[in-house]
């Protein structure tokens, strides 16, 4: 993917200014900023959910995104069951194959036969996962998915990711999500971005990390 020149305001804040980067091949990369609203802006910028004020992204003609967005409310708005929930998204609606996906997102036995509808936050974050790897999809676009999820969970999915041959592009609170997920940084500010080839340990610690944050921030 290529990215230029993007600029998004939201309720008079500026979140982000003239962003330009490229999405390389095996890029996992994790966007952070002080304001966590830049990066929902952004994932819902390049996911086609709302419009930059300015500037322009393209993918390129081999990729295939799949989104998890940080609000899923309208995805549970009825009392199907989780396998016909998961079959509304998938051409393959065989019981067997739906459970699979489930599966890997720790669904079993009677919860299966849950109503969407009374799913916890947890819950529900795990079957917008499984819906995700239902897509099969050579780019994950994941605002915030370890909101809501226990630790038996966050272990599932960063496992999966770990082994996962496609791009990844990340925003999250989870310090050890990030670090052994992430090989890319990029720090949305409204003076600019830093874009730094490196696992997250290092870039928190870095020095000249810490003075151009600093900087673009617009903090002495």
């Amino acid at each position: 993917m290529e990215v230029k020149g993007l600029t998004k305001s939201v309720e008079g804040t500026l979140l982000f200014k003239d962003v330009n980067f490229s999405v390389e091949k095996d890029d996992k990369i994790v966007f952070l900023s002080r304001d966590p609203r830049a990066m929902s802006a952004l994932f819902d910028i390049i996911c086609g959910c709302d419009k930059a004020d300015e500037g322009t992204f393209e993918w390129g003609q081999t990729i295939t995104t799949a989104y998890l967005p940080i609000d899923n409310t309208s995805f549970f708005n009825t009392d199907l069951n989780l396998v016909d929930w998961l079959a509304q998204f998938s051409d393959d609606t065989s019981e067997l194959y739906l459970k699979g996906f489930l599966g890997k997102m720790l669904f079993s036995g009677e919860e299966l036969q849950k109503s969407a509808s009374v799913l916890s936050g947890g819950e529900k974050m795990r079957c917008m996962i499984a819906r995700m790897m239902l897509r099969n999809a050579n780019t994950m676009v994941l605002d915030s998915p370890t909101n809501h999820l226990d630790l038996e969970s966050i272990q599932a999915f960063n496992n999966t990711l770990k082994v996962f041959k496609g791009n990844v592009l990340l925003a999250s609170h989870d310090h050890e999500f990030i670090q052994t997920v992430c090989n890319r940084i990029i720090e949305l500010t409204p003076n600019g971005i830093i874009d730094k080839m490196m696992d997250y340990d290092d870039y928190i610690t870095d020095e000249k990390v810490k003075v151009l944050r600093e900087r673009l921030y617009g903090v002495k």
